[in-house]
C-alpha cells in the first residue's frame, strides 16, 4: 500500500455527504449545508500529469468549486495511456487493476481533498458497458463490475467522493441494468455505503428514468445537453416533482466554449449562457450546479484529437469568464437559509408563465429570489413574503455584487426593472424580510 493511499485511509469524515432530512438538499457530517458546484473534468486522471492537476486543481478551488466530476476509464484515447505510462487495467481486464495507475488518482483526490474539494468519481465511461458508440472497450459484465467496483470502494473509502456511475450511455437492455445495480452493490460493499452515489445518463436523460425507485440512488442527475438557450430548469423540475423526493443537479448543461447543438452554424456557447444554464437549474431546486467548459473536460492541447470542434488550449480555457462566474451562483445561494428552500415561479406575476424568468423562495417567506434573464420588469406576490417591510437587492450575476434597491412596505411592493447592462442582461431580484436581517446577497458567511 502506498504512502499516498494511507493518507487517503487517514483522511477523516468531515467532507463526507448526506441528504438533508426533507430530501431535497446535500448536507455535510455536521449537518450543515453543502451547495454542490461541480466542473466537468471527466479526462482529468487520464491526461494531465501531477503538477498540471494541482494547478488545475488549485485554481479551480479559487474559483470556488468544491466538487470535481472525472472517471477512471475515460472515454477518448482510450489506448493512450496516463502521462507516467501506466493503464487503469492490466489487459482490459477489471479483475486486474493497475496499482501504478491508482496511484495517480490517489494524489489527485488527496490533492482535492486538501483544497476542501469532493470528488465525484465514475468508475467508467459508459461505452466500456454499453459500446453503442465511442471506442470502448466493452468490458464489463455483472461479476467483473461487483468487483471492480468493491475494488474502487474499499480504496476510497474514507476520501471525500460522491460515486457516479453511468457515463453517457443509455440503458437499452436488463442487462445493463444489472451491470450498473453491480456497480453500485460493490461500491457499497466496499465502502461500506460511506458515499452518495447517483447516475450520470446520457444526453436529454435523467438517472430518474430508470434508478429512481432504487434504494441505491440517493440523488437525480441529469445530463440536459449542449444547446443555447434551453431552459434546462425545466428538466431539473421534472425529477424535484417526483415522488418519493430526492435532490437533482444538472451534471451537464451546455458547455462554455462548445458549439450550440454541436453545429459550428449555430455558435460558441459564452458565459453568458452558461450563467442562465446555472441560475435556470438552481432556481427550479437543484442542490447545486456542474460547470462545463469544452476544452476543460478534455484538457485538451494540440497532442489529442480535437473532439466537437474545440480549439482554446485547456490552460487558457481555465480562466474563461464563466468559470469564474459560477461560484457569484454558489454564494449567493449560501449567503440565505439553503436547506428550507424552494422554487417558486408563481411568486411571479408578471410576466406570467414566460418559463424564462423564474424563482425561488424560503418556505416561510422570508426571501426570495427572481432571476431575469433578459432584464425583464417583473411583478411579485408580496403575500408570499413574511414581514412588514421588505428590502430589495441587485445581484449582478457577472461580478458576484449586491446593489440595494430600497425598503418597501410589503403590501406596496412596485413593479422592479433591473439595471441596464450593456453586455448581458441577467440579473436576479433579492427580497428579504428586513427582520431577519440577512447579510448583503453573496456575502460570504461561515455555512460556505
Amino acid at each position: 500500500m502506498t504512502l499516498s493511499h494511507l493518507k487517503l485511509l487517514d483522511r477523516d469524515s468531515t467532507l463526507r455527504l448526506k441528504i438533508s432530512a426533507n430530501k431535497r438538499h446535500l448536507i455535510r457530517e455536521d449537518g450543515s449545508p453543502f451547495f454542490y458546484l461541480g466542473d466537468t473534468a471527466w479526462e482529468l486522471f487520464h491526461r494531465l500529469d501531477r503538477e498540471e492537476a494541482s494547478y488545475y486543481l488549485e485554481t479551480r478551488a479559487k474559483q470556488g468549486f468544491n466538487v470535481i466530476q472525472a472517471v477512471v476509464l475515460a472515454e477518448h484515447e482510450y489506448h493512450k495511456p496516463n502521462p507516467y505510462g501506466n493503464f487503469p487495467l492490466w489487459e482490459n481486464d477489471p479483475l486486474r487493476p493497475n496499482e501504478h495507475y491508482f496511484e495517480h488518482v490517489d494524489f489527485i483526490v488527496e490533492k482535492a481533498a486538501s483544497l476542501g474539494m469532493t470528488v465525484a468519481m465514475l468508475p467508467t465511461w459508459g461505452d466500456k458497458w454499453n459500446k453503442s458508440w465511442g471506442d470502448g472497450p466493452e468490458i464489463f459484465t455483472p461479476e467483473n463490475a461487483l468487483f471492480f467496483c468493491e475494488f474502487l470502494g474499499k480504496r476510497y473509502k474514507n476520501s471525500p467522493i460522491i460515486w457516479v456511475l453511468g457515463g453517457d450511455r443509455p440503458i437499452q437492455d436488463d442487462r445493463h441494468k444489472e451491470i450498473i445495480r453491480s456497480m453500485a452493490n460493490g461500491l457499497s460493499a466496499g465502502d461500506d455505503g460511506h458515499h452518495l452515489k447517483t447516475f450520470h445518463p446520457a444526453g436529454g436523460q435523467t438517472s430518474a428514468q430508470h434508478f429512481h425507485n432504487e434504494d441505491w440512488l440517493d440523488f437525480n442527475m441529469w445530463q440536459s445537453g449542449h444547446t443555447r438557450d434551453r431552459n434546462n430548469g425545466l428538466k431539473v423540475a421534472l425529477d424535484y416533482n417526483l415522488s418519493p423526493s430526492k435532490p437533482v443537479i444538472d451534471a451537464e448543461p451546455g458547455y462554455e466554449n462548445h458549439c450550440s447543438s454541436f453545429r459550428y452554424s449555430d455558435g460558441f456557447m459564452n458565459a453568458y449562457d452558461v450563467r442562465k444554464f446555472a441560475y435556470w437549474a438552481i432556481f427550479a431546486g437543484a442542490c447545486g450546479h456542474t460547470y462545463g467548459c469544452h476544452e476543460i473536460w478534455a484538457f485538451w492541447s494540440p497532442k489529442w484529437q480535437v473532439v466537437n470542434l474545440q480549439h482554446t488550449v485547456w490552460h487558457e480555457a481555465i480562466h474563461l469568464p464563466g468559470a469564474n462566474q459560477m461560484q457569484f451562483a454558489r454564494y449567493l445561494m449560501e449567503s440565505r437559509p439553503m436547506l428550507n428552500r424552494i422554487p417558486d415561479n408563481d411568486f411571479v406575476l408578471q410576466p406570467k408563465n414566460s418559463g424564462r424568468v423564474v424563482a425561488t423562495r424560503a418556505d416561510d417567506g422570508s426571501f426570495a429570489l427572481v432571476f431575469m434573464p433578459e432584464g425583464e420588469t417583473v411583478k411579485v406576490d408580496s403575500e408570499k413574503l413574511s414581514g412588514e417591510k421588505i428590502v430589495a437587492w441587485w445581484y449582478d450575476t457577472r461580478i458576484g455584487k449586491a446593489f440595494k434597491s430600497g425598503v418597501f412596505n410589503k403590501l406596496e411592493l412596485p413593479e422592479f426593472k433591473p439595471p441596464s447592462r450593456s453586455d448581458a442582461p441577467d440579473w436576479v431580484l433579492v427580497l428579504d424580510d428586513v427582520a431577519k436581517n440577512y447579510p448583503a446577497p453573496g456575502e460570504r458567511i461561515a455555512q460556505s
